[in-house]
């Protein structure tokens, strides 16, 4: 077990007097991950701030129905009979805005006063809106919709849960979208990584030489290799979230500005600890293994 710590100890002190030897290509790599790895922090940060504003919106699909315009109030009734009898089977609940009513509330209104005032008669229509719940609501929602269209004295039905749909689906979209970045990132990662341990590994060729001549394992060998890509990984990893987390807290000091006038406490978010946690160890891997692809490669001689 002494021998075992020593060995790692030893291989640990020479990847971190390697990384002294040439500061300037060292941080120049940090430097060049870390930016690269800032993309999916930054990214997952606003996905994930918004997602919990997507999940409290009204889900209850709403349905609007218009009755002719210039119909009777009999005309009227009976459309409302008719929702009133599918109400109960149907699983959704009916609010009645008669057209005096709707053209009252606008009357009331000071930015309509003006225009409403010209009106020789009450250009409105009856109105019904109908809000699902329950299992398949949106389902069912869209069925009724679509049958309601067909119905005599009916103008038009709207689906207020067709910007819900799309919503959902534009999350998806960015979610799928900060997933393939992730990956194209470890590509880079993984490619940037192999190539510093490639040109090192390529400068200590006759060091290597000697080693295995005076009996040093090929383990011995490539550890320190490993080291440094496993190091580099987490150096850039740290200094990432520390830009990430600068990029937030400039992103909530003008989203401040912007909702000022709201009142509203959102504000953007990194992940979790336990995330972070994760984040490192997976740049940690990814850095260890794209070395020791690239010293298992280039040291073959």
């Amino acid at each position: 077990m002494k021998t075992w710590l020593r060995q790692h100890r030893y291989a640990l002190g020479v990847t971190v007097r390697r990384l002294a030897r040439q500061p300037f290509s060292a941080m120049t790599n940090i430097l060049v991950i870390a930016l690269i790895l800032t993309l999916p922090l930054v990214g997952s940060a606003l996905l994930g701030s918004l997602q919990p504003l997507v999940r409290e919106l009204p889900t209850a699909p709403q349905v609007n129905l218009f009755v002719t315009p210039g119909a009777s109030d009999a005309t009227g009734q009976q459309v409302l009979e008719q929702l009133r009898d599918e109400a109960t089977e149907g699983g959704f609940a009916v609010r009645w805005i008669p057209r005096d009513s709707a053209l009252a509330e606008l009357q009331d209104h000071p930015a309509w006063q003006a225009s409403l005032s010209a009106l020789q008669s009450n250009p409105l229509p009856d109105a019904a809106i109908l809000t699902f719940e329950g299992v398949n609501a949106t389902e069912r929602a869209q069925t009724h919709a679509q049958r309601w269209r067909t119905w005599d004295n009916v103008d038009m039905v709207q689906l207020d849960s067709d910007w819900l749909q799309r919503l959902q689906s534009l999350s998806a979209l960015v979610t799928a979208g900060l997933v393939m970045l992730s990956l194209v990132v470890g590509g880079i990662v993984l490619a940037t990584v192999f190539n510093t341990v490639r040109m090192q590994a390529l400068a200590q060729r006759e060091e290597i030489t000697v080693a295995r001549l005076v009996g040093a394992t090929e383990a011995f060998v490539r550890r320190p290799f490993l080291y440094q890509g496993g190091l580099t990984a987490l150096l850039a990893a740290l200094l990432a979230i520390g830009l990430a987390a600068l990029s937030v807290s400039l992103l909530n000091h003008r989203l401040v500005d912007f909702l000022g006038g709201w009142n509203s406490h959102f504000a953007f978010q990194l992940p979790g600890p336990l995330t972070l946690l994760g984040f490192l160890l997976a740049a940690v891997l990814v850095g260890a293994l794209s070395a020791r692809w690239s010293v298992s490669r280039t040291t073959r001689f």
